[in-house]
């Protein structure tokens, strides 16, 4: 009789079945956060790609050069809102749960998407088509600073330790893959319509289908599973007194502007080769649009393959080798491969396939290192301060001050601006302990 199963282990089959059940939520929650990332980062990088057709509407049309500074201005400006929107909403995020402000963010992106879809141009209201512009943008990037803040830190928590690596490659994945389908777009409205319908009204198209795409992308999130490590964290005001202890004000602002510097190469390098290189090779190379929208459509294909393999690869060697190396190798190469682009197909896609590569190597394993440095009890203010901060000083301002200093005929300069920020991202990248592997939960006792 002893050979045969007792009723013991026969009850001790259903948590094995729950544990597969809850397993299954959690990748169909990682599907609704990631298709949610995607259509964000659509919405979001459809504006820099569509660029050099919103500075001829809705600004003034005879001086192209001017208009392109200030739609790249605009640009930046919504940046700077990102910083406010990750403190905002990554207090509400560590208050009421990473999936409220998940779902709330997917409206706000959708609506500024809505709203320059449908505004009215320059010849038609005169500088108010500028106003309208810069406030959708606003909206959109205090959403954007809540989104990014809250979807890193969620993956990173619901994802199994040995694997986080590789499950926080996917938050880079729907970035690529965001600005893969406003390229793609790009490149099929560019190649159907005619420069004049383009700059009509088919400029508006990505914008209108992007606030369509993000209903069903809302239904998705609303589905989602809380983050088992918020709902497991302790709220009492004894232990809320105890990290009070264990982080104090200066240890927040050490860790913060570690981040800060962390983030600094990297987004730098991201808005360089994914945002701003083609409106480069364009207006300043001479290269048709729809061949600069393919080619970079196939550059980040490529870094889009490389982030999940690089993610996995930081799960079994660790997370500071990689990013070392980006930094390392983007600093030397940024000079040959910005030298290389002409108005050819292979002179973008080559620099930009190799760089955006080389990214990958760091990105992908950004969303894990950023959650892997915050308790739980404050990781998506930490992270949405500290991210939105770096990406708005060296993300956002990328495009603006590449194109000024190319007018001004001194882009070697903005060369040179890549080459410090890669080595900020190596020195903070060197302060770090590495964090492969460990337990979140742990990890707060650990802090």
């Amino acid at each position: 009789m002893s050979d045969f199963p007792s009723s013991t282990t026969v009850q001790d089959r259903p948590p094995v079945l729950s544990s597969r059940a809850a397993s299954r939520s959690k990748v169909k929650s990682l599907v609704a956060s990631t298709v949610g990332n995607v259509l964000e980062w659509y919405e979001w990088s459809a504006y820099a790609v569509f660029a050099p057709f919103i500075a001829q509407v809705m600004f003034e049309s005879s001086n192209t050069a001017s208009g392109i500074l200030a739609t790249l201005g605009i640009f930046a400006v919504s940046f700077l809102f990102r910083p406010l929107g990750g403190v905002v909403f990554g207090w509400i995020a560590d208050r009421k749960g990473r999936k409220f402000v998940l779902v709330t963010t997917m409206l706000m992106m959708a609506a500024g998407s809505l709203v320059i879809g449908v505004m009215p141009t320059h010849n038609s209201v005169g500088v108010w088509a500028a106003v309208i512009l810069l406030v959708a943008r606003v909206i959109q990037g205090f959403a954007h600073g809540g989104e990014s803040a809250t979807s890193t830190t969620y993956v990173a928590e619901i994802a199994p330790n040995n694997r986080r690596g590789l499950w926080s490659s996917v938050i880079h994945v729907a970035i690529v893959g965001g600005s893969i389908l406003a390229y793609l777009l790009g490149a099929v409205i560019t190649d159907v319509l005619d420069k004049e319908d383009v700059m009509d009204w088919g400029w508006r198209i990505p914008f209108l289908l992007g606030a369509v795409l993000a209903v069903a992308a809302l239904l998705l999130r609303r589905h989602m599973d809380e983050s088992d490590v918020y709902e497991e964290g302790d709220a009492s005001p004894a232990q809320v007194q105890a990290e009070a202890k264990a982080w104090p004000r200066t240890r927040i602002i050490k860790t913060a502007t570690r981040m800060v510097l962390f983030t600094a190469g990297i987004t730098a390098v991201h808005y360089t080769w994914s945002s701003y290189i083609s409106t480069y090779a364009i207006t300043s190379r001479g290269m048709d649009p729809s061949l600069a929208y393919w080619m970079s459509l196939s550059a980040q294909g490529v870094a889009l393959i490389s982030l999940p393999l690089f993610g996995m690869l930081s799960d079994r060697i660790g997370r500071k080798r990689q990013v070392l190396f980006f930094a390392i190798s983007s600093s030397v190469l940024v000079f040959p491969l910005s030298a290389m682009v002409s108005d050819t197909w292979w002179s973008l896609f080559i620099p930009q396939a190799i760089a955006l590569t080389l990214w990958a190597l760091a990105s992908s394993i950004f969303a894990a290192m950023q959650a892997e440095n915050f308790p739980t009890s404050m990781r998506t203010r930490g992270i949405g301060f500290a991210y939105s901060l770096g990406v708005a000083l060296f993300g956002g301002t990328a495009p603006y001050l590449n194109q000024l200093f190319v007018g001004w005929g001194l882009g070697w300069i903005f060369s040179v601006y890549i080459v410090v920020l890669c080595i900020c991202t190596l020195v903070a990248t060197l302060t770090m302990r590495e964090t492969r592997g460990i337990d979140l939960r742990e990890l707060d006792k650990a802090m």
